[in-house]
């Protein structure tokens, strides 16, 4: 460039006159065409993408200086609780040098005590006692100041996880934060022979420490015994059993043999003692459920929101019971091991294209979770309502769930409010009874199998699901049946799902019956009814409590209308399941009784009492009132009773109310309710129509049950009392 520059300046000597060449020459760069080339177009465009990118690389910063910010306010907000937790901690030593400073004290006077007293005992012996209560002090002191320190750095330095806090703990626990997450931990409870320390905190857990015996108690081990302090207790040296038996332990310590050594007798505090303190055992205590043969339970029961209705969960509410069970997210947690009987009574309305199924499950664990039991509500034209009961009995474990859901097999359901709709307002929807394993109770569940029947009588077979003690119960040698080898009473429930072809299904209906066989002779116990149906999935249930000798057997047979082909379904869903409990005659009695043709309310009644008529022996725990037909059930015995109440009657009633009331003995105090089960109008076609309850609940003696009918918006026109309608009441001693 140079160069050429030079050559031009040759050949116009006048430019040089003007001040040289930087004044009057213009360089320009000859780039040949290629791919260096950038047009104009491509270079604006290039320019704006540029610039795009530059304002999402401004908007990445602001955004991560915003999360810095954020990390920030996390950051100083743990600082703040861990804090919080040092200063708990620096108040807990505090405690502590002042505990500290007491023993001193009274280690400095017992030196003083002992220098001024003539000791008829060897030296070395009191020697070695002295330097125990020295070395006592200083590992006082050293775990005074080998208090639990905060690592400031450990703790904060991970900010991406979520505030370092427990949320909200009970009054008896307190925040964990050694684990990698914190929890709500149960408070330490001061074991027998320890003194309280610190109380328990939201932060920090209760401190406990060990009394030492020899040293607050004088000539504890008598002058020839050496006194050891231990954990809980002390050791006299040379001490025999014999010696322990004439009380040489003290008051509230006995003589641990296989430890040689007087341990403190444990305190029950409220909770009920089974065996005392003596010289040579412990006090045995017993939590208040495990000191009952039986308990009830009872909720509300409502439809979750926001699930899908392929699998809908139902809403389980109630007071918790601390001992017995808790409600968590709408699921029934067990706190105590034994046997359960649970009964739901539902009431549904929905327009799906198929049936809806309610089903009662048992979660033992994550992995480990099976169906109890299932019922089947059909399709109905008109969406009216319809009325079922889901029950079923298991052995349980603390922390087994139980839980309630709805199910639909084509998933053809609206989520819409009118479409589906859960009766709510029913009373005591959800009940429980609880046995405790004391009782010698038995729980065995057994499916059906599935057939493609078509006759008019059906007897169905099972396969043993699970079973608590088959030495007691199990299934006869052809599985259609189920056999005792002891006299108990037994509380039963058999829900069968079928599919049902033919009009005549629908006009006569199908009855489910239990028969007892005892020394070869079967009588019939009682029997449901359901509604048929033409072309759709249902469901027939029937529940009851008998007494039962050894050898006898339980069997159930099925009887459909002569035109009306019927296939029998049976799987691991628990639509079609046995289930039942046994229990010993002596913590238990069954009452049976059928409703009496006496005072059969018809027309448009309102809240009218059902009288019935005892059908089985007298027991002395409960009785029907009167000499032969009345409506109250009287109970003479305080325990549990579990009722399931039956009805078979022709109606025009817009709703059908059934309802349990209860009354104490005192004079004077009205009724309370119990139960409730609401049905809707008859199937269309239909002769007989159904309804019923099941539930179970405490009663004192005197207590006084009956059951009352009422029609809304119609009338009754008949209620049978031949077959269909049944009343079956389980006692069970608390």
């Amino acid at each position: 460039m140079q160069d050429r520059a030079e050559q031009v300046l040759g050949e116009f000597p006048e430019l040089g006159t003007r001040g040289g060449p930087s004044t009057g020459i213009q360089l320009t760069c000859d780039i040949k065409p290629g791919t260096n080339e950038v047009h104009s177009e491509d270079a604006l465009v290039l320019h704006l993408h540029l610039a795009k990118g530059q304002d999402k690389l401004v908007a990445q910063l602001q955004g991560q200086q915003a999360e810095v910010k954020q990390l920030q306010n996390t950051l100083r907000e743990q600082q703040n609780v861990l804090q919080a937790h040092q200063r708990e901690i620096l108040d807990q030593q505090r405690i502590m040098f002042e505990k500290m400073e007491e023993v001193k004290t009274q280690y400095n006077l017992l030196l003083d005590t002992v220098k001024q007293f003539s000791v008829q005992g060897p030296q070395g012996i009191i020697e070695s006692h002295l330097d125990g209560l020295q070395s006592q002090v200083r590992t006082f002191s050293q775990e005074a100041f080998a208090m639990h320190k905060m690592n400031m750095d450990a703790s904060v330095t991970d900010v991406d996880r979520p505030l370092l806090s427990c949320g909200s703990c009970r009054a008896d626990e307190y925040c964990d934060f050694s684990a990698d997450r914190p929890r709500c931990e149960k408070c330490t409870v001061c074991p027998p022979g320890f003194f309280l320390v610190a109380q328990c905190s939201i932060h920090a857990d209760r401190i406990c420490q060990d009394r030492d015996e020899c040293l607050e108690i004088p000539n504890l081990c008598k002058e020839r015994n050496q006194c050891l302090n231990t954990p809980g207790g002390f050791r006299c040296s040379s001490m025999s059993e014999r010696e322990a038996a004439t009380g040489i332990c003290g008051h509230s310590y006995f003589y641990n043999s296989e430890m040689e050594e007087c341990q403190a007798c444990t305190e029950c505090d409220s909770q009920p003692m089974t065996s005392p303190c003596s010289a040579l055992s412990d006090a045995v205590c017993a939590s208040p459920s495990e000191s009952k043969l039986s308990l009830s339970w009872s909720g509300n029961v409502d439809l979750a929101k926001g699930s899908e209705f392929s699998d809908k969960h139902l809403h389980i509410r109630g007071n918790s019971d601390g001992g017995l069970l808790s409600c968590t997210d709408g699921w029934i947690v067990l706190h105590q091991h034994g046997l359960v009987w649970v009964d739901h009574n539902l009431a549904l309305k929905h327009s799906c294209r198929s049936f809806v199924q309610a089903c009662l499950r048992l979660n033992a664990s994550e992995d480990e979770a099976r169906d109890l039991s299932g019922v089947r509500l059909e399709q109905r034209e008109g969406k009216s309502l319809q009325s079922a009961s889901v029950s079923g009995a298991t052995s349980v474990e603390p922390g087994h769930v139980l839980y309630l859901s709805l199910k639909s097999a084509t998933n053809q359901c609206s989520q819409d409010s009118e479409d589906v709709h859960l009766q709510s307002s029913l009373i005591s929807p959800f009940s429980l009874l609880w046995l405790s394993h004391d009782t010698g109770a038995v729980a065995m569940t057994a499916q059906a199998v599935a057939s493609a029947h078509y006759h008019t009588n059906y007897r169905p077979a099972f396969r043993t699901s699970s079973i608590s003690d088959p030495y007691m119960v199990g299934l006869t040698h052809d599985n259609r049946g189920v056999r005792f080898r002891e006299s108990g009473t037994v509380k039963f429930v058999l829900q069968q799902a079928l599919y049902s072809m033919g009009q005549a299904c629908i006009s006569e209906g199908f009855y489910l019956l239990a028969y007892v066989n005892h020394n070869g002779s079967s009588a019939e116990l009682t029997r449901a009814f359901k509604s048929g149906v033409h072309y759709r999935d249902t469901s027939i249930s029937l529940s009851a409590a008998t007494t039962v000798d050894s050898g006898d057997m339980l069997t159930f047979e099925i009887l459909a209308p002569a035109q009306c082909n019927v296939r029998y379904f049976g799987d691991d869903s628990g639509i079609s399941m046995l289930s039942l409990v046994w229990i010993p005659s002596a913590v238990s009695t069954a009452l049976s009784a059928s409703v009496s043709r006496k005072g059969l309310p018809s027309g448009a009644v309102r809240n009218k009492a059902l009288f019935f008529h005892q059908t089985s022996e007298a027991v002395p725990q409960v009785a029907l009132a009167g000499s032969k037909d009345h409506r109250d059930f009287i109970f003479r015995e305080a325990g549990t009773a579990s009722v399931a109440l039956d009805l078979r009657l022709i109606h025009s009633c817009s709703l059908i109310k059934l309802t349990l009331l209860q009354q104490s003995g005192s004079q004077g105090v009205q009724p309370a309710p119990v139960a409730q089960q609401i049905g809707g109008h008859m199937p269309e076609g239909s002769v007989w129509a159904s309804v019923g309850l099941r539930v179970s609940f405490q009663v004192r003696n005197g207590t006084v049950i009956f059951a009352t009918v009422d029609c809304v918006r119609g009338r009754i026109n008949q209620i049978a009392y031949d077959a269909g309608s049944s009343m079956s009441i389980l006692w069970t001693a608390a």
